[in-house]
C-alpha cells in the first residue's frame, strides 16, 4: 500500500473538457475541497474519491459524481486508488465543461485518465504500520539513545524531559527489533 504527503495535479482535457485531478493527503481532503471551490468558481463538478485507514486497519473508501451521472466519475476514481493500492490519500477531479457531451463511456475513461495522470506524477510512499514504543531513562544515556534512534530513522513524536528522559517513537517491526537488540539493559521500555 501506498500514501501521499503532498498534494499533485494534472489536468486531463478531453473533447474541449477539461478535468484537474488533484491527490492530496487525506487529513487535507476538506481544506483542499473548500479551496478549489473558491479558485474555480465555474467549474461543473468536484467529483472526488478518498481512501484511508481507520483505528482497526480497515479501509475506509469513499466517493461522489457531484452531479455526473451516477457511476461514470466517482467510482471509477476510487477504482483507480484502489487500483494502484493507495490509501490514507484523497483525489478531487475538478471539471470544467467543454460543450461536448461524452456519454458514459467517455466520462468513466477522462476521470481514471485524469487520476492515473496526477498518480504518475505523485510521488508514493510506501505504506508502513508504526508501532509505538516507549522509552525511559537517564539523562547521562541521552546521546547514545539519540545515536540510535538518528541511525535506524526512526520517528520520535515525543520529547519528555522531567526526573528522567522519556521518548516516544514511532517504529516499523523490522525498526523496533533492531533498537531493542542495541539498547541498553537498564532502560525501561514501555510496548
Amino acid at each position: 500500500m501506498y500514501f501521499v504527503k503532498d498534494e499533485y495535479t494534472q489536468t486531463f482535457e478531453e473533447k474541449k473538457s477539461k478535468f484537474i485531478a488533484y491527490l492530496t493527503p487525506y487529513e487535507k481532503f476538506d481544506e483542499l475541497m473548500q479551496r478549489l471551490r473558491q479558485e474555480h468558481p465555474k467549474a461543473r463538478h468536484f467529483v472526488y474519491a478518498y481512501r484511508y485507514l481507520n483505528e482497526f486497519d480497515q479501509v475506509v473508501e469513499n466517493s461522489s459524481d457531484d452531479g455526473e451521472p451516477k457511476g461514470t466519475s466517482g467510482k471509477p476514481c476510487l477504482n483507480v486508488l484502489a487500483g494502484h493500492e493507495i490509501i490514507n490519500s484523497a483525489v478531487i477531479t475538478v471539471r470544467y465543461f467543454g460543450g461536448v457531451k461524452l456519454g458514459t463511456g467517455g466520462l468513466v475513461r477522462a476521470y481514471s485518465d485524469a487520476v492515473n495522470k496526477v498518480i504518475s506524477s505523485a510521488n508514493l510512499i510506501k505504506y508502513e504500520k508504526l508501532e509505538r514504543l516507549i522509552l525511559t531513562f537517564a539523562y547521562s544515556q541521552l546521546s547514545k539513545i539519540e545515536y540510535l534512534i538518528n541511525g535506524l530513522n526512526i520517528i520520535v513524536s515525543n520529547k519528555d524531559f522531567q526526573n528522567s528522559v522519556v521518548l516516544t517513537l514511532q517504529t516499523t517491526k523490522e525498526q523496533k527489533e533492531s533498537l531493542l537488540n542495541e539498547l541498553p539493559r537498564d532502560i525501561k521500555i514501555k510496548i
